[in-house]
């Protein structure tokens, strides 16, 4: 066995017996491990020739290959871990110097973009929701269309949705101002804010207030309320609102923050304000609001390749 292989063979015993760690992470530490072995094999370079430059390299080998940058960067911290002990086991005898995977970093993971409806299916689903209201005029699906409404037209959190209370008061969390058009709401970090609700879904929300009167109520500040009178929970909205995308025919699955996403973007979209879209959504930092410039790109993209008579040029690489 050479001296590398002794050598990780010689970790992983230390992770085993000294830091106890489990079998299964033992054996993710070895596949990594494995693949610096390999490495150093193909290149035929000692223990002491593998330096920066080398694990640079065979980062981007990786990289080439394929393996995402969440597993390239649990590759690396197993071969670093694997040299910090290296060189505090052998004392340097082995004239490594320094860690050579001490400076590298794994590339950047791709953020991933909010999931939100185009402004056709946002449309639809809430079309539908209205349609089944009024020709079911059942007090569920009403409530339903209202909170569907709501949710799109001011881009509330869910707990902040389930918060409501049917008229405000000094402990309430959020409550609609019937006569203003507004939705009042108690965001992340206690912070209040203000958003203006659009006038369908007042006319929504109002429709349910009067059938919401009518009924039964353990509770009676909440604004949603269920079918035993209670506030409205959490797993109720997403299983219906899931249900109603289905029958709606929407293509994807449909979740409350994925209505909040489609008002973020569908606002940017039409107006460019991003501060204006920061305020409404309750962001601290414009860095949170900023990812929805990317899905508004997308738009515009899309809209190009749909609309410009260069996108549909043949053979156009410009």
């Amino acid at each position: 066995m050479d001296t590398l292989s002794a050598k990780i063979e010689a970790y992983l015993n230390n992770l085993h017996v000294v830091r106890q760690l489990s079998a299964h992470t033992i054996k993710a530490y070895r596949a990594d491990l494995k693949i610096l072995g390999e490495n150093a094999q193909a290149e035929k370079c000692a223990i002491d020739q593998i330096n920066h430059v080398r694990i640079r390299r065979w980062t981007a080998t990786l990289h080439a290959k394929g393996l995402s940058a969440r597993s390239i960067a649990r590759v690396l911290s197993a071969w670093r871990g694997f040299y910090d002990w290296l060189l505090l086991e052998s004392k340097d005898q082995l004239g490594l110097g320094s860690n050579p995977v001490a400076d590298i970093k794994a590339p950047k993971r791709s953020k991933l973009l909010p999931k939100a409806l185009s402004v056709e299916q946002a449309l639809a689903l809430i079309e539908f929701a209205a349609k089944e209201a009024t020709e079911k005029d059942e007090w569920e699906l009403n409530r339903d269309h209202a909170l569907i409404e709501l949710l799109y037209s001011s881009g509330l959190r869910l707990s902040e949705l389930l918060g409501l209370d049917s008229e405000p008061s000094r402990d309430s969390l959020g409550w609609i101002d019937w006569n203003e058009g507004e939705v009042s709401v108690l965001g992340k970090g206690n912070k209040r804010r203000t958003i203006p609700v659009g006038k369908p879904a007042m006319l929504a929300l109002q429709h349910w207030k009067t059938q919401r009167a009518l009924l039964p109520l353990k509770d009676q500040r909440a604004l949603f309320v269920s079918i035993q009178g209670k506030r409205l929970g959490p797993r109720t909205v997403q299983a219906r609102l899931r249900l109603m995308a289905i029958r709606a025919g929407l293509p994807t699955h449909v979740h409350p923050h994925m209505m909040r996403h489609s008002f973020a973007s569908h606002v940017l979209q039409s107006s460019h304000d991003l501060r204006a879209v920061q305020e409404m959504l309750g962001h601290a930092s414009i860095a949170s609001t900023q990812i929805y410039t990317a899905l508004d790109f997308q738009h515009l993209a899309k809209a190009y390749d749909s609309a410009h008579p260069r996108a549909k040029v043949k053979g156009n690489k410009s």
